[in-house]
């Protein structure tokens, strides 16, 4: 009979030397023993059939901490192989100051999320730490795979991906169900009695059965909205991307009564991305929803609330309040307000696009979809680093990714490292001059036309992601705040002068309404990535505090 202790999930750890192996064991035990089983191995061999018999048996794999230096199968090499065997395991090489090549090379080999220099004295600075923080990570995403609400729907369903989309990008731990390949699915259907025609439905926790419902009414029985506390706040901030994000959390921080509202999820555009790696201070990168998530535990942390799924759709300024009024006809009143609503990829007006939407044709990375890539045709329309990311991440699933690129080439759109990346990847190919001019299927997305340099073209596809365009979402401030021919936002000097109301000028984020300030990828001339979008969160609070004293 199997113990709960012995149910609980893996740490693994391997080393040659018997000595350092019981040190690892031991410290680990102490730190983390409680929630964690620590299972050991002497070499990489060994560990891998550890691994394959624990997979075998259901157990769940947390961490895995691997000597470099062993002999016959090295730590890195022993780190990608697992990487196969247990792929959701996060992965850590311990190394001597003399293996920090070899360290950083893994970084891309084997995935690998840490490094850690030996000896880690004491662990409860040098290794406890950097542990608790992968441990946290796994943790998140594990309880979001074994989550109890559940969707069953159709896979070629917009209102089933709606659903599944919305859950996952706020972090709702839920399991999907396609009724046309789980037969869990039929057997759920038929015991609460609900018919195909009403699908999607949604099972709750609580035993609540939802058919067909939108996400506001599925966001409203699992309380994933919140309410309001306060009647006024110092800041009220408009998107929850990093560049709001980081307002709250800097605002928070230094005692400001912040509010978030947020029409989606936490994280905007920057959430979707399966791996950002030039984000400063994570060697190893981090995906976007790791981000999103940390950010946001930071934020209530410190004192931020958040309102989700939840629009702002009007601004008035009433001497020196300011006051936002969301979709719902709450209207919440400020002293200062920070726009970070940041932007939407264009949806594509050629043929069949509209109707293939959330069928086939996504618009952003979709990482729902990922799995039910498996060894398909993926089609990336796009040609920058949130394109670039998502053909890399879709690489691991789909048998082909072939990206489709307006311009002659990547590198006027793409960070350096990941036209490597790309360049590395056997199963993406990458066509420049060349576009999507229509979109083919009857339930679901089958196939695309194509203008290429030599003519029409047709090809077989399964799933299509478009990543093209930055429309800013500021229509909401017509008339109000002052925005260029493309709708962005004016800061800053391009709202001094004529009509600026104040014998100061406006600070360098303020917008043409004083108090009224402006962040991210929504600004005009902003600079349209992750780290410049924080640091302009994060510098308005400096700006809100001056105003608050001076106006």
């Amino acid at each position: 009979m199997t113990t709960s202790s012995e149910r609980r999930p893996a740490i693994v750890a391997v080393d040659d030397e018997p000595a350092v192996l019981a040190a690892v064991a031991r410290d680990l035990r102490r730190g983390f023993g409680e929630h964690y089983r620590i299972v050991r191995a002497n070499s990489g061999p060994e560990a891998l059939e550890l691994l394959t018999e624990l997979r075998t048996r259901g157990d769940q794999v947390a961490l895995l901490i691997a000597d470099q230096r062993m002999p016959g199968m090295p730590g890195t090499e022993y780190l990608t192989k697992a990487r196969e065997i247990v792929p959701d395991a996060k992965r850590v090489l311990l190394t001597a100051y003399a293996d920090t090549e070899a360290a950083i090379a893994a970084i891309n080999d084997a995935r690998l999320d840490y490094y850690l220099l030996k000896p880690w004295d004491p662990p409860e600075e040098q290794l406890y730490p950097v542990v608790q923080d992968l441990l946290t990570t796994w943790e998140s995403g594990a309880t979001l795979e074994a989550g109890g609400t559940r969707i069953i729907g159709h896979r070629f369903s917009k209102e089933s991906h709606d659903l599944r989309d919305f859950l996952a990008r706020n972090r709702v731990p839920a399991r999907w169900l396609d009724v046309e390949r789980d037969g869990e699915a039929r057997e759920l259907l038929t015991v609460i009695g609900v018919s195909d025609d009403r699908l999607p439905v949604a099972l709750l926790e609580d035993g609540t059965v939802l058919e067909r419902p939108s996400v506001g009414e599925l966001a409203a029985k699992l309380g994933v909205a919140g309410e309001a506390v306060h009647e006024h706040y110092d800041l009220v901030v408009i998107g929850a991307g990093p560049a709001g994000l980081a307002g709250a959390v800097y605002g928070a921080s230094e005692g400001l009564r912040t509010v978030v509202v947020e029409r989606e999820a936490p994280g905007g555009q920057a959430g979707q991305s399966s791996r950002i790696e030039n984000y400063l201070g994570f060697p190893t990168g981090l995906s976007g929803s790791d981000l999103a998530r940390r950010a946001t535990d930071q934020a209530r942390r410190l004192g931020a609330e958040l309102l989700t799924v939840q629009d702002a759709v009007g601004l008035q300024a009433e001497g020196s309040g300011r006051l936002v009024t969301l979709d719902g006809g709450r209207t919440l009143s400020a002293s200062c307000v920070l726009v970070a609503s940041g932007v939407s990829y264009r949806q594509l007006t050629d043929p069949g696009f509209e109707d293939l939407t959330g069928k086939g044709v996504y618009y952003g990375a979709a990482m729902t979809e990922a799995r039910a890539c498996s060894d398909q045709e993926v089609v990336i329309i796009g040609g920058a680093n949130s394109a670039g990311q998502s053909a890399v991440y879709f690489s691991g699933f789909a048998r082909k990714v072939t990206m489709l690129v307006r311009g002659d080439s990547l590198a006027k759109s793409m960070s350096h490292y990941l036209i490597e990346q790309i360049e590395a990847l056997p199963n993406v190919e990458v066509r420049t001059n060349t576009r999507a001019i229509a979109a083919h299927g009857d339930d679901h997305l089958t196939g695309l036309t194509l203008a290429t340099p030599g003519g029409e073209e047709e090809i077989p596809v399964d799933a299509c992601f478009v990543f093209i365009g930055a429309q800013p979402r500021t229509d909401w401030l017509d008339g109000v705040v002052r925005r260029d021919d493309r709708g962005f936002i004016l800061a800053g000097p391009d709202v001094a002068g004529e009509g600026w109301p104040l014998s100061r000028d406006p600070h360098l984020l303020e917008t043409s309404v004083p108090g009224v300030f402006v962040a991210g990828d929504v600004r005009s001339r902003s600079m349209k990535r992750v780290a410049s979008a924080v640091g302009e969160g994060s510098m308005v609070v400096s700006f809100v505090h001056q105003y608050l004293v001076d106006g």
